[in-house]
């Protein structure tokens, strides 16, 4: 990593890993290869700051300890990328158990719980499914008679507006909105 940590796949540690690191690569890791509208690819930080948003939406009572979770939900993506779900179906549960154990550590390094609870992994999901929807309308071409089939169409209450960032603004916002959550969580709040 360009912290210099040096990072063991097949036993992450907690005390390997460096927000600025899952930034800096999230901010270049692009949500569907790639294959998107504009100047810039969507980035897996965007994506990560907007699902956050949309669970807090969906659920206004999350607790910022919660809403981390829901922030760093991709964050193994720093390290292995992005990888379409066909794909990951093909490498199975060896490519799931690499991405399990980073998800883990991350979120033991963070102060959370290494195992996302069922009820909280639920909304995080369905959030990401919304943000994929917007993502697939708004720049990946598909209709949103096809989105809704892959996606499940979203609430009409959620209206997001996509605009691709420049990596370095995409890793500062997510920078940013770590550390927002972090005060909060110190704060009790």
């Amino acid at each position: 990593m360009l912290s210099g940590r040096r990072l063991d796949l097949i036993d992450p540690s907690p005390l390997d890993i460096e927000i600025e690191d899952i930034a800096h690569g999230l901010a270049r890791v692009a949500r569907w290869n790639g294959q998107t509208l504009g100047a810039n690819a969507f980035s897996v930080a965007e994506h990560s700051v907007i699902v956050e948003q949309i669970c807090g939406q969906c659920t206004p009572s999350l607790t910022p300890t919660e809403r981390l979770t829901a922030l760093l939900h991709d964050a193994p993506e720093y390290v292995i990328g992005d990888m379409i779900s066909p794909f990951k179906s093909v490498l199975g549960d060896s490519y799931k158990g690499v991405e399990t154990r980073l998800e883990q550590a991350v979120h033991l390094r963070f102060g959370l719980a290494a195992i996302t609870p069922a009820k909280l992994k639920k909304l995080i999901k369905r959030a990401d499914m919304i943000c994929a929807w917007f993502e697939a309308v708004q720049l990946a071409g598909f209709s949103k008679t096809e989105a809704n089939q892959f996606f499940g169409k979203p609430p009409a209450s959620i209206r997001l507006e996509l605009e691709p960032k420049p990596v370095s603004l995409a890793q500062i916002e997510f920078l940013a909105r770590h550390e927002a959550l972090l005060a909060q969580i110190i704060k009790g709040t």
